[in-house]
């Protein structure tokens, strides 16, 4: 009698210990996510067929797995990655306080030397223009590597579209005045150097649609000491060369990549000045850039470490003088549209 209580007894200890684990495992908690339903069911059995196994992620791209699951996954952006496996690309970028207006290019300031053996920048002048500027900007990102580029203010007047590919390519832009004028000659008062400089920005904040960084190159590297003191006071950077290319007096690429080269491989490093201005600078560029692969150089990307505040007056001045094309960023489709055919 005492063996069949306790045999019934054992019974019913283990029936409601047995119900126990099943409430528990089959109860929601606040640690785990709620059952799946059929159709997660389903996804995530075709999701372990081998047919639809993930692939092993490349290093250089960012991937989120299909998650068939209970919690919203924000989707991650891939990597852009160079096209070109053995590009010349950038190997550093640096970042600059211009603060106080510090220069750079060993042809005039010889303060600050931050590029190390075989690094180099590249630069370019006087544009944007067409069918040339393009040209660089196809060579550069053929081989995925930035420069910095002094646009003429004039010049981004009339071809705003130009220098905006200047920028969505991730090239740093300064400015270059507003008409290339030798600030550095007697008959240019400091009045009119200050509005070759604010002009010349202006205009280029004009054309981007936004404010372009505070670098600025004398034209014809004449650095006149009134303005230089005025560049200093608005925080602005001032920019040489260490390697002039003279690529305006070029009578082909050829002679353009001999110069660059002799001259980048007497100095091991420097800023090199080009113009994308120049016919002939787009038709060397892919060549000259594979030379400064072969040899070793390193390409160094400078960018501003805030943009420059363009001063208002300026601003509006271009606004209303009727000789400067206003630049309308509206896409063309969303102005014109054709109602009849």
């Amino acid at each position: 009698m005492r063996n069949a209580a306790g045999l019934m007894l054992a019974s019913v200890v283990s029936a409601v210990a047995i119900a126990a684990v099943w409430f528990w495992t089959a109860s929601p908690r606040a640690d785990m996510a709620p059952p799946l339903t059929v159709s997660a069911r389903q996804a995530e059995k075709l999701l372990n067929t081998p047919a639809a196994k993930p692939v092993p992620a490349r290093q250089d791209v960012e991937v989120t797995a299909a998650i068939p699951d209970r919690r919203a996954v924000a989707p991650v952006q891939p990597k852009t990655t160079c096209a070109n496996p053995d590009a010349l690309g950038v190997s550093r970028v640096v970042e600059i306080d211009t603060t106080g207006g510090p220069g750079f290019g060993f042809e005039h300031f010889k303060q600050l030397d931050f590029l190390t053996d075989k690094e180099v920048v590249l630069t370019f002048d006087d544009g944007p223009w067409p069918v040339n500027t393009p040209a660089v900007l196809k060579a550069l990102a053929d081989e995925c590597t930035k420069a910095v580029f002094f646009p003429i203010g004039k010049h981004a007047t009339y071809h705003p579209e130009i220098l905006r590919q200047v920028a969505a390519a991730g090239h740093t832009v300064g400015a270059h005045t507003w008409s290339h004028a030798n600030l550095n000659s007697k008959k240019i008062t400091d009045q009119q150097a200050k509005d070759e400089i604010e002009k010349g920005y202006s205009a280029v904040k004009m054309a981007l649609g936004a404010a372009p960084a505070p670098f600025f190159r004398f034209p014809e590297l004449q650095h006149g000491p009134a303005a230089m003191a005025y560049l200093g006071s608005r925080n602005i950077a001032m920019f040489s060369c260490d390697v002039d290319s003279f690529d305006f007096r070029a009578k082909d690429a050829t002679q353009i990549i001999n110069t660059v080269m002799t001259k980048i491989d007497k100095a091991g490093k420097g800023i090199i000045l080009m113009h994308d201005f120049q016919k002939h600078t787009g038709e060397a560029l892919p060549t000259l850039l594979r030379r400064l692969k072969a040899g070793g150089y390193k390409v160094v990307q400078m960018k501003a470490r805030m943009p420059l505040q363009t001063l208002a007056e300026y601003d509006d001045a271009l606004v209303k003088d009727m000789k400067v094309p206003v630049t309308s960023l509206r896409p063309v489709s969303s102005v014109v549209q054709t109602v009849s055919e």
